[in-house]
């Protein structure tokens, strides 16, 4: 320390500042004392240290970030109170790149020094580095340096309400006489709105200009939540650029909590329940976008006026697989059945609108001289125009979009609402089977077959009427031989399923749903039945059947989800997990899929990705509890499940597979069947080298060429009975677990399972990666299959190979 007082007595106040970089050269040095000695020289001394950092500043320009930025600092610290700050338009240029990082500590660096200098010198900081301070104050708002910046936030003139950056916040932004409603909007800071934040958002509405402006508006705001950054973030906390912005995340909720109390349009739930969706839309490596957002809008959904709310809700119900979420929504569908005095079921029948069709799966409006009509085909809503002598227009007239812009809008608006709610009300009819559902003639025919939109869908299903089954020919019910059934006001209506039925009426119901051309919304002439097997009689208590199949995990998750199975994703930490589970309440069962991650051998590149997630994960056991027995769980890492026995429980053992009803173990092991078809790495095209260091080869070749699964069992006995009917049936024939495609150049073998191709000579692989969309394949006798379509678009492709000039696909002919 004497040595370095004795530099700065001596006036070589460079070597002394420099000194501080090398403390380990002077021993029992104080660092801390020896800046503060510095910083309290006179100015003209402290200019002349300054000089020397600027020079070195700009000397290190390829050097170390961090040590670049820490000598920004010192000359920021030493050049207080300087007539000519020092690095002032360098110390700008960092401020302003500030605005690009997801908070102020990113990359080890500390900024909040350098903002409040730029204020303190009176510069204009920029919007998007307020924004940054807004969420690093949200992050870490203990820090009192960030918190003072937050402050001034709301005390500098010029600082935007709202973070920009986001797409829907610029937009409402630029509309300045929507000002009120944003600033009220942004004060929603609780899970629920109060009375008296109520009357302040009307008083917002009123100041705006009414409650018709601040409707458009605020919905059309609210379209571009969840849309792409108008410039990109870096940092960790916002992976993709996607999470919403925590800051305007409240806002969003105000403006959800908003829109509840304006009078009942259809543009409100529609608002609300696209915002629920982009909220929820997962973010890899962070989950939802914003689940605040999402519970705002089932919130304001709950209590918004009119059916479509209502309806929204339930179409939400379907489709929304986020736990909590779809625990709100289902608290708010709980609480409106029970004030009407009816079960949850019925809520959600009752709630599905029509969307202004007037007749099953149509609707005609007059639109000027034209006439424009919904249509649904399949779970597809198509608006089309016709004129005035009933011809069918390839768009939409320019009459029409001139003088009627407003009634085209709400008609496209419409045919896409339809079709979310033809999906989710797919979803949920699938869903029956297991819940058992049975309705008597009035309500059957009220919420199903003549509900304008539902009916679309129920009309092409097989239902049981007491003892027989029937299904919409065109004209009425009839059986799968034609005879008319008109039901007994009291008779028992529920959806037919094979299991339980002779063979031949499930061969008469496939053979006269395709003498109909009717495409089922989903299979049930064709679905696929999974009886017992001699092993799993062995095995006694739990099944092998879809043991061993590596899984791409995120893909399953969203897929388990869909079918009602609770689901965590397994992460590399240390924790424990449940195995995927669907809970039967009806049947009082529980049936447990046992999974973990690949492991077994140290992790590596591409088994998991950035938040630590698990990649793939290889299935196990499937078992059958009570529903009420205590949970199994195991390792994150792998490992054996055991179950957790709380407060004194005892254990419950496994329930034989003998005693699961019929329906239950088929549709549960179609489940996976399902899960394993989809997601399995087996199925990629792409795969054929084994996946990282090859590790998957056996398995992938196994499952893309081995023995058929119960769906493509069933997909080759529909296969057998459609290609005959095709323009190229003669160069078509099957062989065992493959279709053959004779072509001109090579003889093709698809697999009915995978899709994957083999070819001449030798059984080499070809790679066909199948596009969005590939050739038409005519007629399906029901949808979601989407290998079926691959297979019969692979076998149109290639039967006709002297065509193909895909360069990826012409190489590798030898």
């Amino acid at each position: 320390m004497r040595k370095l007082a004795r530099m700065i007595a001596d006036g070589d106040l460079v070597g002394a500042l420099d000194a501080l970089d090398r403390p380990a050269e002077f021993d029992g040095i104080d660092v801390k004392a020896a800046r503060d000695h510095l910083h309290g020289l006179p100015a003209e001394d402290r200019a002349v240290l300054t000089r020397h950092l600027a020079a070195r500043y700009a000397a290190e320009t390829d050097g170390d970030p961090h040590d670049r930025f820490l000598l920004l600092l010192r000359a920021l610290r030493l050049g207080h109170g300087l007539a000519e700050p020092p690095l002032a338009a360098e110390r700008a240029a960092v401020v302003a790149r500030l605005g690009g990082q997801t908070d102020l500590w990113w990359g080890g660096l500390y900024h909040p020094d350098l903002i409040s200098a730029e204020i303190a010198e009176g510069r204009t900081v920029p919007p998007a580095v307020w924004a940054t301070i807004r969420r690093s104050f949200l992050l870490t708002y203990a820090d009192p340096e960030v918190a003072e910046l937050n402050h001034l936030a709301g005390l500098t003139p010029g600082v935007p309400p709202l973070n920009v950056g986001e797409q829907w916040a610029e937009q409402a932004l630029a509309e300045d006489a929507l000002r009120p409603v944003v600033v009220h909007a942004l004060t929603a800071t609780a899970a629920k709105p109060t009375a008296k934040w109520d009357r302040a958002a009307r008083a917002a509405v009123e100041a705006a200009g009414g409650a018709d402006p601040v409707r458009t508006a605020v919905a059309r705001w609210l379209a571009l939540a969840g849309r792409p950054r108008t410039f990109p973030l870096e940092g960790a906390d916002m992976p993709n650029h996607l999470v919403f912005d925590p800051y305007n995340a409240d806002a969003l909720r105000g403006l959800a909590w908003l829109l509840s109390l304006l009078p009942a349009h259809p543009d409100i739930p529609r608002a609300l329940g696209s915002l629920a969706e982009a909220a929820l839309r997962k973010v890899p490596g962070a989950g939802p976008g914003s689940a605040k957002v999402a519970s705002a809008a089932v919130v304001a959904l709950a209590r918004a006026e009119g059916p479509e709310a209502l309806g929204e809700l339930a179409r939400l119900a379907a489709r929304t697989t986020h736990k909590p979420t779809a625990k709100m929504i289902g608290t708010a569908l709980d609480r409106r059945a029970e004030a009407l005095g009816i079960g949850r079921d019925e809520v959600e029948e009752l709630a599905v609108p029509d969307y202004g069709l007037t007749a099953v799966g149509t609707g005609e409006y007059p639109v000027g001289d034209h006439t424009a009509r919904l249509e649904i085909h399949g779970t597809r809503t198509v608006l089309a125009f016709h004129d005035s002598t009933g011809k069918r227009l390839r768009g939409v007239p320019a009459a029409a979009r001139r003088d009627h812009a407003e009634t085209v809008k709400e008609l496209k608006a419409r045919a896409k609402d339809a079709d979310r709610m033809l999906t989710a009300q797919a979803e949920r009819l699938d869903r029956q089977f297991l819940a058992r559902r049975v309705w008597t003639r009035g309500p059957w025919r009220e919420r199903l077959l003549d509900h304008p939109l539902v009916g679309s869908l129920a009309r092409r299903l097989i239902w049981t009427v007491g003892e027989e089954s029937a299904l919409w020919d065109g004209a009425g019910l009839s059986t799968a031989d034609g005879r008319p059934v008109e039901p007994a006001p009291d008779a028992g209506i529920g959806l037919w399923h094979p299991v339980g039925r002779p063979p031949a009426e499930t061969a008469a119901w496939r053979a006269r749903i395709e003498e109909l051309r009717i495409t089922q919304p989903f299979k049930q002439a064709h679905r696929e039945i999974y009886p017992l097997t001699a092993a799993e009689e062995t095995t006694r208590t739990y099944s092998n059947r879809y043991a061993a199949h590596i899984l791409r995990q995120h893909q399953f998750h969203a897929l388990a989800a869909i079918r009602g199975w609770r689901n965590k994703l397994r992460l590399a930490v240390d924790d424990i997990c449940p195995p995927a589970v669907r809970e039967l309440p009806r049947w009082g069962l529980r049936a447990e899929l046992w999974i973990g991650p690949d492991a077994g051998r140290i992790p590596g590149p591409g088994d998991f990705i950035d938040s630590g997630t698990y990649t793939r994960l290889r299935t196990d056991q499937l078992r059958f509890y009570p529903l009420d027995a205590p949970e199994n769980t195991a390792h994150c890492s792998g490992g054996p499940y055991t179950m957790r026995l709380r407060d004194g429980r005892a254990p419950v053992d496994p329930l034989p597979l003998t005693e699961i009803p019929e329906l239950v173990l088929s549709e549960i092991l179609r489940d996976l069947d399902l899960f394993v078809g989809v997601s399995s790495v087996g199925n990629d095209p792409e795969w054929a080298d084994g996946g990282p260091e090859g590790r998957f080869q056996e398995y992938w070749t196994r499952y893309g060429f081995g023995e058929l699964t119960g769906t493509a069992a069933t997909r080759k006995a529909l296969l057998e009975r459609i290609v005959p009917r095709l323009a190229f049936a003669d160069r078509c024939s099957f062989e065992d677990r493959f279709l053959r495609v004779r072509g001109d150049l090579r003889m093709y073998r698809i697999h009915l399972g995978s899709g994957n191709v083999l070819m001449s000579p030798g059984d080499r692989y070809l790679c066909v990666v199948p596009g969005v969309s590939g050739p038409d394949p005519g007629y399906l006798p029901f949808e979601g299959d989407r290998t079926l379509s691959v297979i019969l678009s692979k076998a149109l492709l290639l039967a006709d190979d002297t065509a193909i000039t895909d360069p990826a696909i012409v190489s590798q002919f030898p």
